[in-house]
């Protein structure tokens, strides 16, 4: 129990930079009482004592602003970062040393009781301020949802989740797409210097859309140079024969 405990406590002196000592630790972070207060309360609940637990977990929300309803089960070293208004679900699962900002909501779109309605994270999971993660699926390890994200689908092992609905990054030979340095102790919420997929999508299209006109113009030059040849001019007056397609404003429009 006291090697679990130093766990916890070591965990956050690790991910979070603001953090200057065991005792700031033990006295001052609410995540760490939220787990703490969860862990009773899911005892109670696996045996038997329904509403012990859910009594328990009543007293960690109003304590903390974290509701993890009793039934949901946590791995070792999960760390809830600020985390005021985070809601973890009964049939959620949290993998090992997965680290959930403020505002999270694990929840589920499913009525029937009994059924896993829940995420599942795997281990090393960021799940950023704001995320709203619906289903019961699963969040592959080392995966990372951006901020105010809402995932409704699953999400593969070190891939970078964004967008509303979320949009799937992948990662790239094996690394995550986070922006932060190579091989840091811990990469924090899902930001990305790839493009959103999305982002990708109309890019492309503007690019084809403008190589398009581009032929366009070049027929139209083509064929009035033909028709002058034959002292004639065939070229309807409306036809396109310059250039107009603002590809480079929309680009900037669509962005990174």
């Amino acid at each position: 129990m006291f090697a679990r405990i130093r766990s916890d406590i070591q965990c956050i002196l690790e991910r979070d930079p603001a953090a200057r000592s065991t005792w700031e630790v033990i006295t001052c972070y609410p995540g760490l009482h939220a787990v703490w207060l969860h862990r009773p309360a899911h005892w109670c609940w696996t045996h038997g004592l329904k509403w012990l637990g859910r009594f328990t977990s009543h007293m960690g929300r109003w304590l903390t602003g974290i509701e993890i309803h009793p039934g949901a089960k946590l791995g070792e070293r999960v760390f809830f970062d600020h985390a005021m208004g985070t809601v973890v679900g009964e049939t959620a699962e949290i993998g090992d040393g997965c680290t959930i900002y403020q505002g999270v909501t694990l929840g589920g779109t499913s009525l029937y009781k009994g059924a896993k309605r829940h995420p599942t994270l795997g281990k090393d999971v960021v799940v950023s301020a704001g995320a709203k993660v619906l289903g019961g699926f699963v969040v592959g390890d080392g995966a990372k949802i951006g901020s105010n994200a809402v995932v409704i689908k699953p999400v593969p092992a070190g891939a970078t989740a964004v967008g509303i609905p979320a949009r799937i990054i992948p990662s790239k030979s094996g690394e995550s797409a986070d922006v932060t340095e190579a091989h840091p102790k811990f990469q924090a919420y899902g930001i990305t210097q790839e493009d959103d997929p999305l982002s990708q999508a109309m890019r492309s299209l503007i690019d084809s859309a403008a190589g398009q006109e581009h032929q366009i113009a070049l027929l139209w030059q083509a064929i009035e140079k033909l028709s002058c040849a034959q002292k004639g001019n065939c070229v309807p007056s409306d036809a396109a024969r310059e250039e107009c397609f603002e590809a480079d404003k929309l680009n900037q429009l669509v962005g990174k």
